[in-house]
């Protein structure tokens, strides 16, 4: 399936509607952002849904492993580069909000338990402000 690679800050129209429905994927090539993407292609799998991946991460390495994993999914989808990973989550709203997404998935870090009273920032505004549900996910645990 051919993919789009574009700035999130130039955001192209929404996928056509025999694209629907669509599911949007904050991903980082960190373990909570791999496991939201292996969740994002799960759930589009089971729904026949397209994804658009929003990478906060594309000076990373793993951005053309990136591009060889979702070509290798079969599912129709588009990376669009976040121009901001601190700004992620309005990018994240945004694209939602534009290709009028059923629903977005985010991956969250494992914390202590202090830690568990107060949520990463992006995650927060995106859990708080989305317009359509939204799936947070955990990587699994390291392994020692």
């Amino acid at each position: 399936m051919p993919e789009t690679i574009s700035s999130a800050s130039e955001l192209p129209e929404p996928l056509p509607s025999e694209a629907r429905p669509c599911i949007v994927v904050g991903y980082s090539a960190r373990p909570e952002g791999r496991a939201a993407l292996e969740r994002a292609v799960s759930e589009a799998r089971l729904r026949s849904a397209a994804l658009v991946v929003v990478n906060t991460s594309p000076e990373d390495a793993e951005a053309a492993g990136l591009v060889d994993q979702l070509a290798a999914s079969g599912l129709q989808y588009e990376i669009r580069i976040a121009a901001d990973a601190h700004g992620s989550a309005e990018e994240l709203l945004r694209i939602a909000e534009t290709t009028a997404a059923d629903f977005i998935v985010i991956g969250l870090r494992r914390r202590s338990p202090v830690g568990k009273l107060l949520l990463g920032s992006n995650a927060q505004r995106v859990l708080l402000d989305a317009a359509c549900p939204v799936l947070a996910v955990k990587a699994e645990p390291d392994v020692i």
